[in-house]
């Protein structure tokens, strides 16, 4: 059944008024970090008053949340651009590149998504079920490589958000850290990867 015009017209105003606040909101946080993240100086900024707010989130957790979906699904978008190659090696290093990337671009998305770094928030499961698509992916590429083990899948992750959080605490801006990638991929397959050590 087709949605009377009216309706329509209400859902898409609803819909781009909720994207202007969320605009609004990581503009503040790009600025000021999340602990900035303020109902009154979102509203201020959004153009609109504080009670409206509340008619298109009903708490700041629901911002934060549907942030993190925003989150979540651009780094489902990148991964899903990268090139797939015959050779898994080489696929896995250029998507340890793009994550490295993806993070210190924005750290708080980065943030957001891989630290828990806002007291008493907690992504719903629909936004968090997009990272975990997320993470299936870099669970698939491992796999390629020869990397099977729930363990080394962790050991994995620890590294290479290791040196995006190493990246952002010591020499934003630069490439200390990042520029270690291709160096970090191609040892830990030699150890964890086809023909390496288990």
């Amino acid at each position: 059944m087709l949605k009377k015009p009216a309706a329509n017209w209400r859902e898409a105003r609803r819909e781009s008024a909720r994207a202007n606040v969320l605009a609004a909101a990581w503009e503040l946080v790009r600025e000021d970090g999340l602990g900035a993240l303020s109902l009154r100086e979102l509203a201020r900024r959004a153009g609109i008053t504080t009670p409206t707010l509340y008619a298109y989130f009903e708490s700041k957790n629901a911002i934060l949340d549907a942030m993190f979906a925003q989150a979540a699904q651009a780094f489902v978008d990148l991964k899903a651009s990268l090139p797939a190659t015959g050779d898994p090696q080489e696929d896995l290093l250029t998507e340890a590149r793009a994550f490295v990337a993806f993070c210190v671009s924005d750290v708080p998305r980065y943030q957001l998504l891989f630290q828990h770094s806002v007291p008493g928030f907690t992504p719903s499961a629909e936004s968090y079920e997009l990272a975990i698509g997320a993470l299936e992916v870099t669970r698939e590429l491992l796999a390629r490589n020869g990397v099977h083990d729930p363990r080394h899948l962790d050991i994995w992750t620890a590294i290479t958000v290791g040196l995006v959080g190493q990246q952002i605490s010591n020499d934003p801006g630069g490439d200390r850290w990042s520029g270690l990638v291709e160096d970090v991929t191609r040892m830990f397959l030699a150890q964890f990867g086809s023909g390496g050590a288990t």
